[in-house]
């Protein structure tokens, strides 16, 4: 049976994240503790204490969500239950990436710290907005964005599941698309709680200095098969990861092209390494049948390796 790790993005985070594997196992507060000194602050007492307010934004919760991660992944190798294929919804990439071995942890902090205080900027001097739009097609959505970008910048930021995608853009235009998606039969439409515009245009600065770091960063060939997110396809090599990562936020996340590539690859089992549920919800709309699991705390953590263990061969 081949098995994905699949990793989340911003939005998972919540105090108490990864408390239970830091008050379990001493490799997880090593990690930690080397965290707070690469990053100059205290991740683990936010992470685990709040609070909320300064986890969500985003500077500090996509370094929270990355560790958090980063740890789940290495409990489960130190287990036997290694990956077959890896790939993670946007900051989620940076986690993929880590369990692949193309970064290595203290380079990803710096990156995904830089990556989010980049993004919290721009919406500061920038502002944007994203809205999920559920139970419309992408192309429906596609031509709802194409309309109101008479209004401004609007387009798709993430292609999620067959029925729930993610536009991006300036405050007037997304709210001139989420009103077309109520009015042309959307069953939902939520305003997300975001600092920006997302994988959208306005994030071309941003994704520019990004881009001048990932230059820099000591990027290896993945052990791993990588699914990267502005192709939907697996990269196997450093110059593909860098270039995946360089893409990444001007892109939209094209998940669902993400789920196919893994399942044309022969996966069968997935497995979402970090905080919440978020990517197991889309995958059950995109193919039920794959076995699902997920590792965010000590208990979810036994019960997988418990179940994977009776799966895969030895």
């Amino acid at each position: 049976m081949r098995v994905a790790f699949i990793f989340p993005g911003q939005g998972s985070q919540g105090a108490g994240m990864a408390k239970a594997f830091y008050d379990s196992f001493p490799s997880v507060r090593e990690t930690y503790e080397k965290a707070n000194d690469i990053l100059g602050m205290d991740i683990a007492s936010l992470s685990f204490d709040g609070p909320e307010e300064e986890l969500r934004k985003t500077k500090n919760a996509q370094v929270a969500i990355l560790l958090h991660s980063v740890v789940g992944d290495a409990l489960l190798k130190s287990m036997g239950i290694r990956p077959d294929i890896v790939a993670g919804h946007s900051l989620g990439e940076y986690s993929a990436n880590v369990s692949a071995g193309s970064l290595e942890l203290d380079d990803a902090l710096h990156l995904v710290r830089f990556r989010g205080e980049l993004m919290w900027e721009s919406g500061v001097k920038s502002p944007g907005t994203m809205s999920a739009i559920v139970g419309m097609d992408y192309e429906q959505v596609e031509q709802l964005c194409r309309e109101a970008s008479t209004h401004g910048i609007v387009s798709v930021a993430n292609y999620n599941s067959p029925h729930q995608v993610v536009i991006s853009g300036e405050p007037e235009a997304v709210k001139v698309a989420s009103e077309l998606a109520n009015s042309r039969g959307a069953k939902r439409v939520i305003a997300l709680k975001v600092s920006g515009a997302f994988h959208s245009e306005l994030m071309r600065d941003p994704a520019e200095k990004l881009s001048k770091a990932l230059s820099k960063a000591r990027i290896s060939d993945p052990t791993t098969p990588v699914v990267a997110n502005w192709s939907g396809k697996m990269v196997k090599d450093s110059e593909g990861v860098g270039d995946a990562l360089k893409r990444q936020m001007l892109s939209p996340v094209l998940w669902i092209d993400s789920i196919k590539t893994m399942l044309e690859f022969g996966a069968e089992c997935f497995v979402e390494v970090g905080p919440g549920k978020v990517l197991l919800g889309l995958l059950k709309r995109t193919d039920s049948k794959v076995a699902m699991y997920s590792v965010a705390d000590t208990k979810s953590l036994e019960s997988t390796v418990k179940a994977l263990e009776q799966e895969i061969p030895r």
